[in-house]
Order: C-alpha cells, then sequence, then structure tokens
C-alpha cells in the first residue's frame, strides 16, 4: 500500500508538473489561435497607479465570439475584478462588452463599488501641490449602454447610469473646507440618462490596426433625489484612428472634450485629468474642472503575437465655461510594454510609464500603471 501510495504521489506531481509547464507553453507560444472559440481565464489580479498604489486580489476575464463563422463580428468581453491596495482602496468592478452576430447591436455595462483615499488639490489649471488635502471616497457607480446598427458601422444608442457619493476630510481647515467654489462636499447622488451616436471602422475593438471610431455621448441628470440635487448635460467627445506603419506597427491617435453643464456643479462630476487611459503621468484628479480637452498619438510595435512595446505622448487641460482657450496646455510622454494573455483577440497586460510637466518647487508629474487592455 506504501508502495502504491508512493506511486500515485509521484504520478500526481509529474502530471502537475506536466500541466503547469503546457499552461507556461501556452502563455509564452508566440502561434496566434485561429479558432476563434471561447476563452475563460480565472487570474490573480494585480495592478498600479500612483493614485491606488500596487493592487492585488483575483479576477476573471470571459471572452467569446457570438458568431465564430462570421469574421467581422468583434469579440465580447465580460470580466469581473476585486483587489485591495497598498493605499488602503478597495474596488470591486464588473464590466461587459457584448456583440451580437455582424455587430448589428452593441451592450456595454459597467458597475463599480470602490473606497479610495486620495489627494485633492482644489479647482483649475494650476492646481498647486502646497494645497494637497487627503479625503476618502466611497463610491458606487453603474453605466449601462445599448447600440443599433441602423447603417453600415454607425451606431446609434441609449444609456442610463447612477452615481453616489460619499467623502471623508482626513485633513480639516485645508483647502477643500475652506474653498466656498467646492460644492456638495459630503457628497450625493445623480442619475442619467443619454443618447449616442458613434462611427466604427476599426478591425478590432481590443488592438486595432487600422480604421476609425467616433463617438458623442450626452447625457442629462434631471432633478432626481431631493432639490439640491445637481441637474445639467454632460457631453464627451471621444475620436480615434489607427494607422498600419509597418506590418508590426501602428499609429494610433485620440482626441477627447468632455464638458458638463449645470449650476453649482458637485466638484466629484467635474471633469478630471489624468488617469491610465490619457494623459498619463499627472495625478487622477490633480486638475479638475468643467471642460477637459486632451489629445495623444500612440506608436505601437508589436514584435511577437505575445509581446509589445510603446511609446506615447499627448497634451491636455482643463477649464471653466467662462474660459474656453488652447493656451497653457500640460504635455506629457511616455513608454510602455504589453504581454498578450489572448493573441486571437488582443487582449493584453499593459505597464506604461508617463511624466507630465514640471512645475517650481515641485517634482516632474510622473506615474506607473499596470492595467488590463490597451489605453484607447
Amino acid at each position: 500500500m506504501k508502495k502504491l501510495g508512493l506511486i500515485l504521489s509521484l504520478f500526481a506531481i509529474s502530471f502537475s508538473g506536466f500541466a503547469q509547464m503546457k499552461l507556461i507553453k501556452k502563455m509564452l507560444s508566440n502561434e496566434k489561435d485561429t479558432t476563434r472559440k471561447a476563452s475563460f481565464l480565472p487570474i490573480p489580479s494585480f495592478g498600479y497607479s500612483q493614485e491606488t498604489g500596487l493592487e492585488f486580489g483575483v479576477g476573471a476575464i470571459y471572452s467569446y465570439y457570438s458568431d465564430r463563422k462570421d469574421t467581422i463580428t468583434r469579440s465580447s468581453n465580460f470580466s469581473v475584478n476585486a483587489t485591495y491596495s497598498t493605499k488602503k482602496t478597495y474596488n470591486i468592478a464588473l464590466k461587459g462588452d457584448a456583440w451580437s452576430p455582424g455587430n448589428k447591436y452593441h451592450f456595454i455595462g459597467d458597475v463599480r463599488f470602490k473606497k479610495m483615499p486620495f489627494n485633492f488639490y482644489g479647482i483649475g489649471n494650476n492646481a498647486q501641490k502646497a494645497d494637497e488635502d487627503k479625503l476618502v471616497m466611497n463610491q458606487v457607480k453603474a453605466l449601462f449602454d445599448a447600440e443599433q446598427s441602423f447603417l453600415k458601422n454607425a451606431y446609434t444608442g441609449v444609456s442610463l447610469g447612477f452615481e453616489n457619493y460619499k467623502f471623508t476630510d482626513q485633513t480639516p481647515g485645508g483647502i477643500f473646507t475652506s474653498n466656498p467654489n467646492i460644492f456638495d462636499k459630503d457628497g450625493g447622488s445623480v442619475v442619467y440618462v443619454g443618447v449616442s451616436q458613434s462611427y466604427d471602422t476599426r478591425n478590432s475593438n481590443n488592438y486595432p490596426s487600422k480604421g476609425f471610431f467616433g463617438r458623442v455621448t450626452y447625457q442629462f441628470a434631471p432633478h432626481f433625489f431631493d432639490a439640491e440635487s445637481f441637474t445639467g448635460s454632460q457631453v464627451k467627445v471621444d475620436i480615434r484612428n489607427f494607422w498600419p506603419i509597418a506590418k508590426k506597427l501602428v499609429l494610433g491617435v485620440q482626441g477627447i472634450y468632455y464638458t458638463i453643464q449645470g449650476s453649482n456643479t458637485p466638484f466629484y462630476l467635474l471633469q478630471q485629468m489624468g488617469n491610465d487611459q490619457i494623459m498619463r503621468g499627472y495625478y487622477g484628479g490633480r486638475y479638475r474642472d468643467e471642460n477637459l480637452i486632451a489629445s495623444q498619438l500612440e506608436l505601437r510595435y508589436r514584435f511577437m503575437n505575445r509581446f509589445g512595446i510603446v511609446a506615447f505622448a499627448g497634451a491636455g487641460k482643463v477649464f471653466n465655461n467662462d474660459n474656453a482657450n488652447l493656451k497653457s496646455l500640460k504635455p506629457n510622454f511616455g513608454f510602455g510594454g504589453r504581454y498578450f494573455f489572448d493573441t486571437a483577440k488582443g487582449l493584453s497586460v499593459r505597464v506604461d510609464y508617463g511624466a507630465g510637466e514640471k512645475l517650481a518647487n515641485e517634482k516632474r508629474q510622473s506615474g506607473f500603471y499596470i492595467s488590463l487592455a490597451e489605453a484607447f
């Protein structure tokens, strides 16, 4: 019996080692899966940004094609993620991006529960680090979009969104409590209803190498909770284009313009500059105001199916509704690496380092990011 147990143990160890080697070989293989089969990947979740610190937790990604035989149909992706970070943030996120056969219908869902300590610097394009104020945010956010194609490559949609915020000031007496132009300091709730129009000729929704994408969204927030709740509108414009420069080299360009219109707009609904997608290198929310305009270009070199590198640069600013101009644009630039865990669908883990402007008596603004999916 002891010999049998020993043999079974050795067999189990060998099988486990073989399975691990097979998984490692698959994850590093340069071959491209052309079967268009569904994939499910439970993964230890990790990430990093200057706002949250190092995030770790668990997650899973499920990706499939609603029509495997139709090569035009885009991949649908669903993910769930639960993380905790070294800066004592927690984040539970459920995301969905689904395409029907032939891309006739498109559905987007995003639900988040988040607690996050963060630094607040005031409002405007000239916020100073010396005014840094530490707050804690509790956030519940849900967004649902449904789009239908009535013309080739054009999608008309409707959306519904809900956001709830609560804030705690960790350093009373700072700019957050003393500035009278900061509204709704305790937090509040808002409901959005909206419409959208997009035009999309990209050859992939995950890693495009050619094509155009443009989307305009209008959202209206009515009086829904009480007389003091925010009422107003928000417009978002997102334009992108991609050109193949060489067989493995792609140039991508993106421009955005976001604006919110209303009276006594709560500070947490103001447009914020800086995140892991655009204006990388700036602390998220360091600069916030009623309007945000930004652009970026990214040069992508995918030297293997599994691996790639990028270089990027951009410029942007925030401004209020009475001061619309393109003066005092803030620059950013950086580089990064890519690992494609699903080579056929272009799903990737990316590592980016971005840098921004250098202000007097401050270190150059910069940020390091580890994220899923391309920046745009």
